[in-house]
């Protein structure tokens, strides 16, 4: 399965703001930082500002942060909050067209893997993805003090 870029990005705005100091960011520090579209990541944090994941706001000394725990934000959370669509196989999705759903087994051993996917997603939190802050901070081009 592959995800959206959205639900990428979405997962690098939170490992920026984990380890930016003051845990706050510009959309435009953080797509320089990775080096991806500003405007494209404007969507994508929208969208995470609705989802609860991160607060936005205007002005000096406004931008994106976190408004919970590192620990507390699993990365299937992210992943849910970002997608629209995990039917990997047709007969997960709300359309079955194919002609022997109601007969095959697969739709069972499809669903019973996206759990077992979704279950290691929801053990893994933003501070388990973003525990190398030196690392990450050194990748990301930043300078100051630590998360605080």
């Amino acid at each position: 399965m592959r995800h959206t870029q959205h639900a990428d990005f979405a997962l690098r705005v939170l490992m920026f703001l984990r380890v930016a100091p003051g845990r706050r960011g510009s959309i435009g520090d953080i797509a320089l930082a990775h080096r991806v579209s500003r405007n494209h990541l404007d969507k994508v944090v929208r969208r995470m500002s609705t989802a609860g994941l991160v607060e936005t706001s205007r002005g000096r000394g406004g931008g994106v942060r976190l408004v919970r725990d590192p620990a507390s934000i699993t990365v299937g959370d992210v992943i849910r909050s970002m997608e629209d669509d995990f039917a990997v196989v047709e007969c997960l999705g709300p359309a079955r067209y194919c002609r022997v759903a109601g007969v095959c087994g697969a739709r069972t051993v499809f669903a019973a893997a996206l759990d077992s996917y979704f279950a290691v997603l929801d053990r893994a939190t933003l501070d388990d993805v973003a525990a190398n802050d030196g690392g990450l901070r050194g990748a990301l081009g930043l300078t100051g003090p630590g998360p605080g």
